[in-house]
């Protein structure tokens, strides 16, 4: 995955906080053993921590950074996106958003466009605290995508990914589906509290998977703002490997077989390896975001 160099990225899509401290109440989750059951359980990839039993109860915002807020200063161009993680995260965010604009103008529609959150260890959201043991999730509450960079390393050492770039953009383009299925009214279905292979819950974890693919089959065709040119210039099929390989690594199946040595599919909360798989493949091929009704 590259970027266009000369494109200029917007760092007002994103809100830098790693190494802020949340203002007053505490996080109820902590790290290691506490942490690692979270994402045993296929925690992973959530929608909020109100959602995953995570929270305190109290609403705290995000603390601003004193200072740290590293993106602002130096992810300015996709030169430093084909350079540094976090701002190739800036870049994704930026593709992912310029795309969804478009496509809800296309459908006569409006986008509201949502910030993510860079955070270390612990922040504060609308939906509650949270440690960076939930993974990254998308909080409705104040419709903003929460992630701890540090996850990426994760993802490949805890749960066996290959890793790579589009590994990591497919978590943020995934997140970014829940903000389109708030948009459009469907993410309020995974809320009835069932779990399964054929629950609402899954279905919603499925269709962001979906919303992915969609981002990926015309990330290379999006124009950038700055240059009208697309923002990310190449795509190959290793990274679209990549990108299923990540949707693999954290199906449910291989996450309980991993962890807890058999799969209990009444369990699932987000699909298994190959349905997620799947379900990304199928908005990649098509391109088509009516493609992902998977209620149907």
């Amino acid at each position: 995955m590259q970027f266009d160099d000369d494109a200029r990225l917007d760092t007002s899509e994103v809100q830098d906080v790693r190494g802020s401290r949340i203002p007053g109440g505490r996080a109820t989750v902590g790290g290691g053993l506490a942490g690692l059951l979270a994402l045993v359980l296929a925690l992973l990839f959530g929608v909020g921590p109100d959602q995953l039993g995570l929270t305190d109860g109290s609403e705290q915002p995000a603390a601003p950074a004193s200072g740290l807020a590293q993106v602002q200063q130096a992810c300015l161009t996709g030169q430093d996106a084909n350079a540094r993680d976090d701002c190739r995260m800036v870049a994704v965010v930026n593709s992912v958003q310029d795309f969804w604009d478009g496509e809800f103008t296309r459908r006569g529609g409006a986008y509201g466009r949502s910030p993510t959150v860079f955070f270390s260890e612990r922040v504060g959201t609308a939906c509650g605290s949270a440690t960076s043991a939930v993974g990254p999730f998308y909080c409705p509450g104040d419709r903003k995508v929460y992630l701890d960079l540090g996850f990426f390393e994760d993802l490949r050492t805890t749960f066996g990914a290959q890793g790579g770039p589009f590994g990591q953009a497919y978590v943020v383009a995934h997140e970014y589906g829940h903000h389109v299925q708030n948009l459009t009214g469907t993410l309020g279905r995974s809320r009835d509290g069932r779990t399964g292979a054929g629950s609402n819950a899954v279905r919603v974890e499925l269709q962001a998977d979906c919303y992915a693919g969609v981002w990926a089959h015309h990330a290379t065709t999006t124009p950038d703002e700055s240059t009208g040119r697309p923002l990310i210039t190449e795509l190959t099929d290793a990274d679209i490997r990549d990108g299923l390989d990540a949707a693999a690594a954290v199906g449910d199946d291989r996450i309980q077989e991993r962890f807890q040595g058999r799969v209990t599919p009444e369990t699932w909360t987000h699909g298994s390896a190959q349905q997620r798989q799947e379900w990304f493949y199928r908005g990649y091929e098509s391109g088509d975001m009516a493609r992902c009704d998977t209620f149907r």
